[in-house]
């Protein structure tokens, strides 16, 4: 029974803390100073670096239409000339963004299907006797299957004859770009951002009542950051590269777009920073255009197509005050407060047992 009592004895003690104060300088000194790190902490890192009193929106939806204008002709020497404009050059041609600049090409013209003697410039094809073009194996990286003939395919070489697309693809690459004038060809780059969290949305054009803005503007970070035209060469030259050498191989070139809206200022700052970085320094692809003669025999022309492709990106975030500032420091802070905390109150009936702590005098004396 001793044990009993003195186990529910136990259970319904009150314990209270009991503060020591220590007239120590260097504990006193080392207690505040980390009390101003942490403060610091809060103050200068998230608080102000990194904007801990902001709501973010770092997941805009986005919208990218873009336009390639210029029109250019070629005259190859294999080829006849060639009146080029934006349906011709531009792939896909209702513009994305990812799209296609064709600045150079290797023609092939009049291919019919039949046998012909494989390129020289393919290694699987070159053979010395008809052993050496086994009948029905595809030449490696060529351009049909072997027939099972070694033939003569000029005066100094011999190549396996292969049925396929005849004569075979041209492969004399051009000196100079045949779209040199592309440099000076405009892309227009037409993008809008919505920041949903906050039923925000923002487009990167002027908007203007004037028609012929965007017919007469080009793109400069510093003079006309606010026009979303940009010629080809500067795009290219602010990559880091120089046109005719990217326009001869073809490359890759990524356009960054980023939007860094602070919404608790005006609108008119809310404005996209662009970027270009050369992704790769060569480029093509091959495409024909089918055609019939008049006994209905088929043929094709084929292009091997050089150019620049672009990537074009967006990126961005939203920030706007939240509820640290709504809350406490804002003049309107107690309205705030009752709109956002609801109290909970029981049904009618039923009591809330509520009490005040109450404190023995000799409890206080104690902890003094």
């Amino acid at each position: 029974m001793a044990a009993a009592a003195a186990l529910c004895g136990g259970l319904l003690d009150y314990k209270t803390e009991k503060f020591a104060l220590t007239r120590n300088r260097r504990v006193g000194l080392l207690h505040r100073l980390l009390q101003l790190a942490v403060l610091g902490y809060l103050l200068g890192w998230v608080l102000v670096v990194r904007r801990g009193y902001q709501d973010t929106d770092a997941a805009p939806h986005v919208s990218v239409i873009t336009k390639l204008k210029g029109v250019s002709v070629t005259r190859a020497k294999d080829a006849r000339s060639r009146l080029w404009d934006a349906a011709d050059y531009a792939s896909p041609p209702q513009g994305e963004n990812v799209l296609f600049l064709v600045t150079n090409f290797i023609a092939t013209a009049k291919q019919a299907q039949g046998t012909c003697p494989e390129s020289p410039s393919v290694l699987d094809g070159m053979c010395t006797e008809d052993v050496d073009c086994p009948v029905g194996n595809p030449v490696v990286h060529g351009n049909g299957i072997k027939t099972g003939k070694c033939v003569m395919f000029n005066t100094t070489h011999s190549t396996c004859e292969i049925y396929g697309w005849c004569p075979v693809e041209n492969n004399t690459l051009p000196r100079k770009p045949l779209l040199a004038e592309a440099e000076n060809f405009t892309l227009f780059i037409k993008n809008t951002v919505n920041f949903t969290k906050f039923n925000f949305s923002k487009g990167n054009t002027l908007q203007t009542n004037d028609p012929t803005y965007f017919k007469s503007c080009t793109y400069d970070p510093f003079f006309n950051p606010s026009c979303p035209v940009f010629r080809i060469g500067d795009v290219v030259e602010a990559a880091g590269e120089t046109f005719g050498d990217l326009a001869l191989l073809g490359g890759s070139i990524s356009i960054r777009i980023e939007w860094d809206c602070d919404l608790d200022q005006p609108t008119a700052q809310c404005q996209p920073r662009y970027s270009f970085i050369l992704v790769d320094r060569r480029y093509n692809f091959r495409t024909a255009s089918y055609y019939w003669d008049s006994q209905r025999r088929p043929y094709r022309s084929l292009m091997k197509l050089y150019g620049i492709r672009f990537d074009i990106s967006v990126h961005g975030q939203a920030t706007v005050v939240c509820d640290l500032v709504l809350l406490y420091l804002d003049t309107k802070a107690d309205f705030y407060w009752k709109e956002k905390f609801e109290e909970a109150k029981p049904p009618k009936g039923k009591t809330e047992a509520a009490a005040e702590p109450q404190w023995a005098d000799q409890d206080i004396r104690n902890a003094q």
